[in-house]
């Protein structure tokens, strides 16, 4: 008898005030969003620096030599005006030039976050390492799909997107690709961006 006042206690609560169930369903719908994005880009290429709000784009680097300690000078004169402050060349807004001879089009793992969040209007940082900064930290043993798993020191060598039952979606080569969780040298923490 005291579950089934319970059971109608909670549900006249969530009838007095509907906001909150629709809050929690508007939240379900954009993590299912971002899911759907990253999923949707399944098979397209790796591009080292590649992929933005708007899809895959050119990457910077070749895929095919290790990605540099440093910014990449890319030969250019450091006091140009087009050069930033990372010592990346940039184009006139500001946007990195990919080296000579870079033609693969698509997302490295941060670009693909990017993209994939943008489809709900949040705007992530380019950086696998500055996404790891934004969010709510949360265990994994707490991890929710929609959540972001790092890897590396500050999560600053990858990142994937958890999309439920031990499953990941990430870019890494050859392309974007789903696959079981990974924890050798994954972060601490994963982070929740839509909370």
């Amino acid at each position: 008898m005291k579950r089934i006042f319970a059971v109608a206690i909670s549900l006249a609560m969530l009838v007095a005030t509907p906001g909150l169930a629709a809050a929690d369903s508007t939240h379900q719908q954009a993590i299912n969003v971002v899911i759907a994005r990253a999923l949707s880009q399944r098979g397209v290429p790796y591009a080292y620096g590649g992929g933005n709000v708007s899809g895959p784009s050119l990457g910077t680097a070749s895929v095919d030599t290790p990605a540099p300690a440093a910014p990449p000078s890319l030969g250019v004169d450091p006091l140009a005006p087009n050069v930033g402050a990372t010592g990346l060349n940039l184009s006139p807004v500001g946007a990195p030039v990919a080296e000579p001879g870079v033609t693969r089009v698509g997302f490295d793992s941060s670009g693909l976050v990017v993209y994939a969040f943008a489809g709900v209007g949040i705007k992530m940082p380019r950086s696998s390492g500055e996404q790891y900064k934004v969010g709510q930290k949360v265990l994994p043993s707490q991890a929710l799909p929609g959540d972001l798993i790092f890897y590396g020191p500050d999560g600053s060598q990858s990142v994937a997107l958890f999309i439920g039952n031990g499953q990941m979606v990430e870019a890494t080569d050859p392309g974007v690709t789903v696959s079981p969780v990974r924890t050798n040298g994954m972060t601490p923490y994963l982070t929740r961006i839509i909370a």
